[in-house]
């Protein structure tokens, strides 16, 4: 273990994650010992990938690739196209165009550039589609697409310090991404942020990054964020295909999957 956590040569910890990959297993199944898992196995923070291949174990390669293959080939335009049928509001149009927008057209207008780009876009358009969970009695009133989607992903702008957006958080949120860029549609870098621990995405792109957010959640044992936990479910069992008829689905998630699939 000590070779791994001071190794710098990236092949060789990797290697070595492999070997240990079914000892860090248990211990994220374990209540007691899985908040340690970054303490024991730090070159998660500092070598990227490794959530990817954690996935790839778990589940293999088929599996693992789903959602970079599916979401642009089966899923992005029928999401946009169903979104187009939801109540108007202003943020939905300007997804709803961010997502149908070609960089060079983004290029060329204020509002597409100060958007996310269009694959992240038609990722949050999902979530509108699938509206966020209640919050309990407790916290009357919904809560909206708009709200929810600050706590997948927060933009800051290309220079901003990590360490101190990390500092300043004061609640324990779960997983989301931190994106890092001139503007929301040109992101330079992206990192996971869980429980102000800091792991970087291997990918620059943003469905990349999302794919990598969403394996954390089983590469960590993490549960879902209340807020996004039907969008999460339904990339879980219609995009992944993960444990199909063994998770609690709302019936909108069943609905949309129809529509989708159609």
């Amino acid at each position: 273990m000590s070779l791994m956590k001071y190794c710098s040569d990236e092949a060789t910890i990797k290697e070595k994650m492999k070997v240990t990959f079914e000892r860090r297993r248990n211990m994220v199944l374990d209540k007691e010992k899985s908040s340690f898992v970054l303490d024991e196995f730090p070159r998660f923070k500092d070598v990227e990938g490794l959530i990817a291949q954690d996935f790839h174990l778990q589940f293999g390669h088929d599996v693992a690739a789903r959602l970079l293959k599916r979401w642009p080939t089966t899923f992005k335009q029928k999401v946009i196209q169903q979104s187009k049928t939801l109540p108007s509001s202003a943020d939905l149009e300007v997804l709803i165009q961010c997502a149908e927008a070609t960089s060079e057209e983004v290029d060329m207008d204020d509002i597409l550039v100060s958007g996310w780009d269009s694959d992240l876009s038609s990722i949050i358009l999902l979530l509108h589609l699938i509206p966020p969970s209640a919050q309990g009695r407790k916290r009357p009133g919904r809560v909206s697409a708009s709200q929810a989607e600050k706590h997948l992903v927060v933009f800051k702008k290309s220079g901003t310090s990590i360490e101190e957006h990390v500092d300043s958080i004061n609640t324990s949120k779960q997983l989301y991404l931190l994106a890092l860029g001139t503007k929301r549609s040109t992101i330079h870098k992206f990192v996971i942020i869980l429980d102000k621990q800091v792991i970087p995405c291997k990918s620059t792109t943003s469905l990349g990054a999302f794919d990598e957010l969403f394996k954390a959640h089983f590469v960590f044992a993490t549960t879902y964020n209340q807020m996004l936990h039907n969008m999460y479910t339904f990339i879980q069992t219609t995009i992944f295909q993960i444990d199909i008829g063994k998770v609690c689905e709302s019936p909108r998630v069943a609905e949309i999957r129809a529509r989708l699939l159609h």
